[in-house]
């Protein structure tokens, strides 16, 4: 399990929220679990947010009205007989803070505040806050369409504050048997793996600029031109300096080393290594020797813990543990 504290930095690198004001607060408090820290993040977030002004958008809005106001609904006043009141229904924009963004961020932080793992003092924080959220209405967090959200020059502060609730809603969302919502305690594998690669990539950005940290795609090195059908090869992490190339694929599994009882033997996992080995093949087109690859596990609590060096094919590929659960001076360290 990993610490909570640990969570957090992993959070602040990910979501480059390192040198925004009120976070280095946060840093310094140790937090019992999971959602009292996303309280927490949410609770500077928001108030960072409302201090810069709450997003706003033209919202569509109809009602049935004495004078006119944008436009005639005339199907509408039929059928609703409005004119017989000497009322017409129109269809007008209103500039509102009601916006997709802000009714996630009122039903994320309305979920913390019932949350019985919240800190009262959090809690007390968020419901002030929504304060300033009265004119925008709670959603249903299981029907959110997060891929139909676009981030702009006006809106771009939102970007880590929505992150965050995603990671709340996916994350930590579960459903009772009687249908009503509540928090779980821990982001699931496919998060915490989601996490675990964009923290490891920011670390490196920011520490170690002059290495270039970047996702990229691979090229397969094929004889004839013909690469129709072949899978897309993209990188979690690739570290360029000068002539230096040096693959990083994050793994955050419960388990690291695969069995095989046919042989009485232990081994890394077979598709990770081939993975690994593909990029770097690959992506080392000339045979150079220049391209490196590291398959970075987050270690388990397996007696095995592989901390390994091979030369494959004129290449070097290594295995490596990252222990996310000791003190952060020491990951640091790793």
């Amino acid at each position: 399990m990993i610490k909570v504290k640990n969570i957090y930095y992993m959070l602040a690198y990910a979501f480059q929220i390192l040198n925004e004001a009120g976070y280095e607060k946060a840093a310094a408090e140790d937090f019992d679990n999971i959602n009292d820290l996303m309280a927490a993040i949410l609770s500077i977030g928001i108030t960072n947010q409302v201090k810069r002004g709450l997003n706003r958008d033209y919202e569509v809005q109809t009602e049935s009205l004495s004078c006119l106001r944008g436009k005639i609904d005339i199907s509408a006043s039929v059928k609703q007989q409005t004119l017989v009141m000497r009322k017409m229904v129109c269809s007008f924009d209103i500039f509102s803070e009601n916006t997709p963004m802000n009714q996630i961020l009122k039903t994320t932080s309305m979920l913390l505040i019932r949350s019985g793992d919240v800190h009262n003092a959090r809690r007390r924080e968020l419901k002030k806050l929504m304060l300033y959220f009265n004119n925008v209405d709670m959603i249903n967090p299981l029907a959110i369409n997060w891929t139909g959200l676009k981030y702009h020059r006006n809106n771009s502060t939102y970007k880590m504050l929505i992150n965050i609730c995603y990671l709340v809603i996916k994350g930590l969302l579960l459903t009772t048997e009687t249908g009503t919502l509540k928090l779980g305690r821990y982001m699931d594998d496919q998060q915490m793996h989601r996490l675990y690669e964009k923290f490891v990539l920011e670390y490196y950005r920011k520490h170690y600029p002059r290495l270039k940290a970047n996702p990229c795609f691979i090229d397969w090195n094929v004889d004839d031109g013909e690469s129709d059908f072949l899978p897309q090869m993209k990188t979690d992490i690739t570290l360029t300096n000068g002539i230096k190339t040096t693959i990083i694929d994050t793994k955050h599994y419960d388990r690291i080393m695969q069995n095989n009882p046919r042989f009485d033997k232990t081994s890394i996992r077979s598709a990770h290594l081939y993975q690994i080995f593909t990029y770097v093949k690959n992506r080392d087109k000339n045979n150079s020797g220049n391209v490196s690859g590291v398959l970075l596990y987050a270690r388990t609590d397996e007696e095995i813990t592989p901390d390994n060096d091979y030369s494959i094919g004129g290449n070097r590929i290594s295995v490596k543990t990252l222990d996310l659960n000791a003190d952060w001076a020491e990951i640091k360290e790793q």
